[in-house]
């Protein structure tokens, strides 16, 4: 029998099994700005070489990774853009578009093949990957830029890219300064140092404990910060978490039995766990999305199911898309690691 032991959470003995965790998240901010510091040079060169040459007629972001640049481009690139994660290019790819690639380990040979295939097209071609990999390798070439990274962090390689496609107007504004501070202030709040009591993803974690938790989030990167969390919980946990849109999410709440005054909350019952309705809330005012918002919280609240929120540090993300969803991650990437801890099994 697996049961939740909350005191765990703050036990620096328990905490200390999953200290190599812990730190690793903390340190998300500095790596993003190590990334951005080690490439500044290689990016100065990658913006007046675009300067040079006139707008791509299209942008292609290539490689297991390129659904996050799509989450932040589409709605902003002034170009068509396509993310393309297979191992090729689109037919129609050549030299007159931009490919971009994020490749934080390096040793992918699907991506090496589509860097070499947008090579052989003469393609513009700007790669974030370790200078010493099997994609930079393949990324040689006379149209071909290089941003070189250090560690296999998406997130820090995607910041990276952003920042130099923001600075050839093809992309929204992108600091990555702006996006540590947030990913800085998130580590604090959710330090294991600090109690349970006045920490947010302590409190979550309870909160989810006895749950499998369902997860929505409206904009494009709130879903894709909720898709990552849900794939940390179920990795941390073993147990059901899914997130998806409006609606996918809502069958499975009205699917839910509701709750009678006669239920015993004690009771053990058939051990079933109830889902929680978890909102990972942006700050996005979009009146579409608000709406979705209420008929999610309604349909909850009709079904007796319990709905808690992940939201943004506004002070800290300011105004930054992607500052915003490094802290909805963030914080949940702490709430499993703090399930993790907690969930015992007897």
């Amino acid at each position: 029998m697996t049961w939740f032991d909350e005191a765990r959470l703050d036990d620096p003995g328990a905490l200390a099994l999953v200290d190599l965790r812990l730190r690793t998240l903390a340190e998300s901010g500095a790596r993003v700005r190590r990334e951005a510091a080690l490439a500044a040079d290689a990016v100065e060169d990658a913006v007046a070489r675009a300067r040079d040459l006139d707008r791509p007629r299209a942008v292609v972001a290539a490689g297991p990774d390129s659904r996050l640049l799509r989450a932040v481009l589409e709605p902003w690139c002034p170009v068509p853009f396509v993310a393309w994660p297979g191992p090729a290019l689109p037919g129609w790819a050549g030299s007159l578009d931009l490919v971009v690639v994020l490749a934080p380990d390096g040793d992918d040979p699907a991506t090496a093949s589509a860097v070499a295939e947008a090579v052989r097209r003469g393609c513009q071609v700007v790669v974030a990957c370790p200078p010493t990999s099997l994609v930079a390798e393949h990324a040689t070439g006379r149209w071909t830029t290089l941003l070189p990274t250090s560690s296999a962090d998406q997130l820090a390689t995607a910041v990276l890219v952003l920042q130099f496609l923001c600075r050839i107007e093809l992309g929204p504004q992108t600091d990555a300064e702006s996006v540590a501070t947030a990913m800085d202030a998130v580590a604090i709040s959710c330090s294991p140092h600090r109690d349970l009591d006045v920490n947010p993803a302590k409190m979550l974690a309870i909160a989810l404990a006895d749950t499998n938790p369902v997860l929505w989030g409206g904009s494009a990167l709130a879903a894709r910060a909720a898709r990552r969390v849900a794939e940390s919980i179920r990795r941390a946990t073993g147990r059901a978490a899914v997130a998806g849109d409006v609606d996918q999410v809502l069958p499975v709440l009205e699917a839910t039995r509701a709750r009678t005054v006669f239920d015993d909350p004690f009771a053990d019952g058939s051990g079933e766990l109830r889902p929680t309705l978890l909102i990972l809330d942006d700050g996005s005012d979009d009146p579409v999305l608000g709406a979705h918002r209420r008929r999610l919280e309604e349909t909850a609240s009709g079904r007796g199911v319990r709905t808690e929120w992940i939201t943004t540090d506004e002070t800290a993300a300011g105004r930054s898309e992607v500052g915003r969803y490094a802290s909805l991650l963030l914080t949940g990437l702490y709430t499993a690691e703090y399930l993790r801890v907690g969930l015992v099994d007897d």
